[in-house]
This record gives structure tokens, C-alpha cells and sequence, in this order.
């Protein structure tokens, strides 16, 4: 399996990371899902790109896939939970002509480590409440489903987390 590098996107970049969105909105229609079926919100991933959040992975020097990683979940969504006791995955999206590789599954553990690393017992996010797909899918990656929470205003809403990869050495120590 050739390695994936994934590292923070830059500033110049935020136009690639709109077009992966793009990709997967237009294939997400294509297959009659209604999810991310709106503009993507630029100003939300020049933020994430800015902080450090926005996370581009490239495999064999080619961009495959970006995914954000927050320390703050939504208040909507995790008001009930300890929000410092997690990461949280945001807009994980692989290039079409790549599914099927993994990309998505080496991203969660990338992001489980990270968490691990940062002293977080939970990887978190939530998914469109409608795609059961999806829903599938992360439960095959080792997710649970918390609770899916229906807010009229807002079309996602399934909650799923799982352990993060806890480190009992700090990030970069060698093994």
C-alpha cells in the first residue's frame, strides 16, 4: 500500500480544497443523495485552512483527499458531551477515482492518532442523517452511533465516535 502524507493545507491552497468538495457534492447528487447540496462554505474552510485545521492527504504525490480536524465540536450537536474529550473529523472527502484504496479508513486513524496524541480519548463526527451509507461505513471503521439528533434547521445530525489511539509516548517520540 504506497504511504499517504498528509499535511496541513496552506492558504493558496484553499481553492483545492473546494474543488474535493465539489467532487463529492456533485457525486453525492449522482447518486440521489440530497447531502451537500448547497454552496460549499468557503469562508468556514479558509478558516479551518488558516488554523491549521484543514488537512490535505496525497498519495504518491498526487492530492487524494482532505479532511479537517477540529478541537471543538458543534454546540447543536455535542452539548451533551465533555467537548474537551475529543477530536472532531469534519468534511473528509477522497477523490473519486481513488475510492475504494482505504484513503478514508488511513485518515480516521491518522485523525485517532492525533487525537490520541493530544490527550483525547474520542475521534467524533457527525454525519447526514439520511445516509445510511455512510452510516454503514463508519460503523465498519469502528464508530459508534451516539444518538442522531433532529434539529428542523439542519440536515445532519447522526453522532458517532469512537477511542482514539491513545499514545503512551508523546507525538514524534521514536518507537
Amino acid at each position: 500500500m504506497s504511504a499517504l502524507r498528509i499535511r496541513p493545507a496552506r492558504p493558496e491552497e484553499l481553492e483545492r480544497v473546494v474543488e474535493l468538495w465539489l467532487e463529492a457534492s456533485r457525486w453525492l447528487a449522482s447518486r440521489g443523495s440530497e447531502q451537500w447540496q448547497y454552496p460549499p462554505r468557503r469562508g468556514r474552510m479558509a478558516e479551518a485552512v488558516r488554523n491549521g485545521e484543514c488537512h490535505l492527504a496525497f498519495l504518491d504525490g498526487h492530492l487524494a483527499a482532505t479532511v479537517t480536524l477540529q478541537e471543538k465540536g458543534d454546540p447543536e450537536w455535542w452539548a451533551d458531551d465533555d467537548p474537551t474529550a475529543a477530536l472532531y473529523v469534519h468534511d473528509l472527502t477522497v477523490r473519486r477515482p481513488l475510492a475504494g484504496q482505504r484513503i478514508g479508513a488511513r485518515l480516521l486513524d491518522w485523525a485517532g492518532a492525533e487525537a490520541g496524541g493530544r490527550g483525547r480519548p474520542w475521534l467524533r463526527l457527525e454525519a447526514w442523517k439520511t445516509n445510511r451509507s455512510l452510516h454503514r461505513y463508519y460503523l465498519g471503521q469502528g464508530f459508534e452511533l451516539l444518538r442522531i439528533v433532529d434539529l428542523p434547521h439542519r440536515n445532519s445530525g447522526a453522532l458517532f465516535q469512537r477511542r482514539s489511539a491513545m499514545r503512551t509516548r508523546p507525538a514524534g517520540t521514536p518507537e
